[in-house]
């Protein structure tokens, strides 16, 4: 697989992740529950983040050496995926 390649399926699997909260009524868009409230949507926001996230640096590490990052590092990774996520956000809870 070329690094170009890794990294699209990098960004699209993060667009999925932060949208699937908010596209599906079911948790983690397997199990049908009943009533999915606003506590289990973030933390499938949360674990999304995280699944792209050591997606990334199994990525980086395979390509080349892995950098130790800081916490602005994640800080501003986070705030890009809830951009990404904001779509879906937006067709759950602002398109009526």
């Amino acid at each position: 697989m070329s690094e170009n390649l890794a990294y699209l399926l990098l960004f699209l699997l993060g667009v999925f992740l932060a949208n699937l909260p908010f596209v599906s009524n079911r948790l983690l868009g397997v199990v049908k529950v009943s009533r999915k409230g606003g506590w289990a949507r973030v933390c499938e926001v949360l674990l999304g983040y995280g699944l792209t996230g050591l997606l990334g640096m199994y990525l980086e590490a395979t390509v080349s050496q892995h950098s130790p990052q800081g916490w602005e590092f994640y800080a501003v990774s986070f705030c890009l995926f809830l951009v990404l996520g904001f779509p879906g956000f937006v067709y759950r809870f602002l398109w009526r």
